[in-house]
């Protein structure tokens, strides 16, 4: 298992202290992209178009880390 998909799973597991830079690591491996010109969110687009945002400062609350999971999921 790769560096990313520990992440998922741990993501997936506890959805508490992760930063954006884990967060984007783990969209790269699932062909996510992400953009981020200078704002406060990280928006991130999966390949069927839908778009999901973070806030990027820190702690990023769990509620955005559960809806990522689902994000990556397809759901």
């Amino acid at each position: 298992m790769n560096t990313s998909a520990k992440l998922f799973a741990a993501m997936s597991r506890n959805p508490l202290d992760w930063r954006i830079e884990q967060i984007q690591t783990v969209a790269r491996q699932h062909g996510i992209v992400w953009r981020q010109h200078g704002t406060s969110h990280c928006q991130f687009v999966r390949r069927d178009g839908k778009v999901m945002s973070i806030p990027a400062k820190k702690p990023i609350k769990p509620v955005y880390i559960k809806n990522f999971v689902q994000f990556v999921k397809g759901e």
